[in-house]
């Protein structure tokens, strides 16, 4: 999946991104580690914070799809997968947590064949 059919005006857009999650944008906003607002009020979406965090979740689900065959699987996945060597967290967790980077390096390592 192309990272931009989840934008809108050169912006990602929570409910596109929920859309094609098939989810809530309140859910998203919450496996993202962001409140309501944020993806509600059009100055919060525009906010480098949301911003960020909705391009972690989009980067994620994008690098991962491809081992799961879609997105929703890869969505399913990054909420409920426990990570070995992140303490049994998920994908979910760590970007909550601020640790998107860390995932992704992971995510990275196992595609390449190294085991975390």
């Amino acid at each position: 999946m192309s990272l931009a059919q989840y934008a809108e005006d050169g912006l990602f857009s929570p409910r596109k991104i929920a859309q094609s999650l098939r989810t809530t944008s309140e859910d998203l906003a919450r496996t993202a580690g962001l409140g309501k607002n944020a993806i509600q009020r059009k100055d919060r979406i525009r906010s480098d914070k949301t911003q960020r965090r909705l391009r972690e979740v989009a980067l994620i689900i994008n690098r991962v799809e491809p081992r799961f065959g879609s997105a929703l699987m890869a969505y399913a996945w990054y909420r409920s997968q426990p990570l070995p060597g992140f303490s049994g967290m998920t994908a979910m967790q760590q970007v909550r947590d601020g640790r998107a980077d860390d995932v992704l390096d992971y995510i990275d390592a196992a595609d390449a064949g190294i085991h975390a």
